[in-house]
């Protein structure tokens, strides 16, 4: 790891902005400790204080403090030697993405150690940089995907509620828009999860379920097939009876009349 140039803890005035077009020459590795305005790819994006951020060799750096505000930061401009970028890579970590940590100073002791080594005489001084810089990495991906772990895990129990609500019998108020916003997620991320972790859609789930329920009702009870229909769910007898023959090969009735000597 070769370091070019490095900051601790540095303040900057309301007027602070970074215009590099061409970018810097290097890789840059950013610890916000101020919320910041950034623009990647021509669009603005705050970014929280307590992210980290790297602008990838050659990327256009342009980053301001938030208006009335000042800035304030950690950052080392640096270049990968062999293979470490491909470490860095592996460990899930992106370029331009930033991540917010709820505790940053661990990340602020590295960076300022590797600070404190860079202009030092210290015999082991380029292997302590490159642990320090390891640690950075390392921490960071740590954090990042025990993030996505804790999201899949609440997005799971979420998901499980309303699926195991689907297979209790109750089917008069199911719809993929109305399930999405009861557990206050988007339709397309709803329905983008479910397969994910059900193997069906919701739909496939919700017909499924209706139709083995129908077939119980038919088997057990002396419900006519419209009143059937309803308690599944069905406003509409036909849709019922079509989607009923869609998965069984036969109609409610010959369905019933098969099974029932």
């Amino acid at each position: 790891m070769i370091i070019r140039n490095i900051g601790y803890n540095h303040c900057h005035d309301a007027d602070f902005i970074i215009e590099r077009p061409n970018g810097s020459g290097d890789y840059l590795l950013l610890l916000l400790k101020t919320a910041s305005i950034f623009t990647v790819d021509g669009k603005d994006f705050l970014i929280p204080k307590n992210s980290f951020f790297v602008f990838q060799k050659d990327r256009p750096q342009y980053y301001r403090c938030v208006p009335q505000q000042i800035f304030s930061n950690d950052w080392i401009h640096f270049l990968f030697e062999d293979g470490e970028e491909e470490k860095f890579l592996s460990l899930g970590l992106n370029y331009e993405t930033p991540v917010q940590l709820d505790n940053p100073y661990f990340v602020s002791f590295c960076i300022k150690s590797i600070s404190n080594e860079v202009y030092s005489n210290h015999r082991h001084k380029q292997s302590n940089i490159d642990h320090y810089m390891a640690l950075i990495f390392n921490h960071v991906s740590e954090y990042s995907q025990a993030k996505e772990t804790l999201h899949f895990d609440t997005y799971y129990e979420r998901l499980s509620a309303v699926r195991n609500r689907i297979h209790s019998g109750n089917y008069q108020f199911f719809s993929v828009t109305c399930s999405a916003h009861e557990i206050r997620m988007s339709k397309s991320h709803f329905q983008h999860l479910y397969k994910k972790f059900f193997g069906v859609t919701f739909m496939q789930d919700l017909i499924q379920s209706r139709i083995e329920h129908a077939k119980m009702l038919l088997l057990n009870t002396n419900m006519t097939s419209a009143d059937i229909a309803k308690q599944c769910g069905y406003n509409n007898f036909s849709h019922f009876a079509r989607q009923f023959k869609e998965h069984t090969g036969l109609s409610p009735l010959e369905y019933r009349m098969q099974y029932i000597k």
